[in-house]
């Protein structure tokens, strides 16, 4: 099978890497990363910044722009970045992994301050819908170029229609981020699954979702639905612990990745390759289907903010065998070969 090449647009580390360590990340370490997204057939990528507070913000977005321009690799596979936080829901299991304490209401303002001096635009930006200041946030952002998605949300049908109606476009990673107990019908996940104009990004890793669920999640979004990892360093690394924006977090042997000794996940193992397999080897989509929802659709959610800025992807070509292997790709002027799965692969 051919292939363009696999767009993730939430990845917060990779290969032992955390994208969000601030003055401690190298060019070394991020073309190391950017090197082994490549080997799952990721082209192009949005390194995710999460919560942390203004001071750490920018200091984490000045290093990962820094290294990703000094990178032979990132010019051609990070056209921007993804902001998740701090405008989200601090309240229990809506947050998450990220620190309540620092969490705000919208203010693009803080944004605008974030990406002054950056090669690289802030593309995506996750906020929770029912803040204070949610629509016209998105508005102004959508004015910018920019693409807003709903997370870390405790939004009802009414303000996930507003935030829709105000240009948001994405769900991120349906169905987590939330709290385990939740209205029966009421919920925000059936009021971001209720409105077609958002795209609805899932992590098909069985843990963050159990098959079956992610199975009719598939089935209410139908061709609105893309994967993303929301990967930290843990990704395509062994069973350890790994750094992650100021903490700590531990990847098990079945893969799940936690704050230590807790039992809420903290960013995911997953590669992208592994998530098309996932769903090949569930029965929930073909190999076209699957490919579609790690590459078009993501490529083509991404494309209008990539064309204000005048920002055009080096183009990709990627040959899988039929069990989605990578076998070669072709990004740009770099052409790859990779060898044939071990057994059990």
């Amino acid at each position: 099978m051919i292939s363009a090449g696999l767009v993730d647009l939430q990845v917060n580390g990779f290969a032992g890497v955390d994208f969000n360590a601030g003055t401690a990340l190298t060019t070394t370490a991020m073309t190391q990363a950017l090197d082994a997204l490549l080997a799952t057939g990721v082209t192009c990528l949005l390194p995710t910044i999460i919560t942390a507070d203004e001071a750490s913000l920018r200091t984490r977005f000045d290093a990962l722009d820094e290294a990703i321009e000094e990178s032979p690799l990132g010019a051609l596979m990070c056209p921007g970045y993804h902001l998740e936080g701090p405008f989200l829901n601090p309240a229990p299991g809506y947050a998450g992994c990220h620190p309540p304490a620092v969490m705000q209401p919208p203010d693009y303002a803080l944004v605008e301050r974030l990406e002054a001096g950056l090669k690289r635009p802030i593309l995506l930006i996750t906020i929770a819908a029912e803040l204070p200041g949610a629509d016209s946030f998105i508005r102004r952002a959508r004015a910018a170029g920019k693409l807003v998605a709903i997370g870390h949300s405790a939004a009802d049908f009414a303000a996930v229609q507003a935030a829709a109606e105000a240009g948001a476009v994405l769900a991120t990673h349906l169905g987590n981020g939330l709290p385990q107990a939740l209205p029966k019908l009421a919920n925000p996940i059936f009021a971001q699954l209720a409105e077609d104009r958002l795209a609805v990004s899932l992590i098909a890793d069985g843990i963050h979702l159990p098959p079956p669920a992610l199975k009719v999640l598939l089935r209410a979004a139908g061709e609105r639905a893309i994967l993303v990892t929301d990967a930290v360093a843990a990704a395509a690394a062994p069973p350890g612990l790994y750094d992650f924006a100021g903490m700590q977090v531990e990847r098990d042997a079945a893969g799940a990745v936690r704050l230590p000794g807790q039992v809420s996940l903290a960013g995911s193992g997953l590669c992208l390759d592994a998530a098309l397999r996932n769903l090949l080897g569930w029965g929930f989509a073909d190999a076209a289907a699957a490919l579609a929802m790690a590459s078009t659709r993501p490529a083509a959610l991404l494309r209008p903010a990539l064309a204000a800025r005048g920002i055009t992807l080096p183009g990709s070509e990627l040959r899988w065998d039929d069990g989605l292997h990578l076998r070669s790709l072709r990004l740009g002027p770099i052409e790859r070969a990779y060898p044939a799965p071990l057994p059990g692969e």
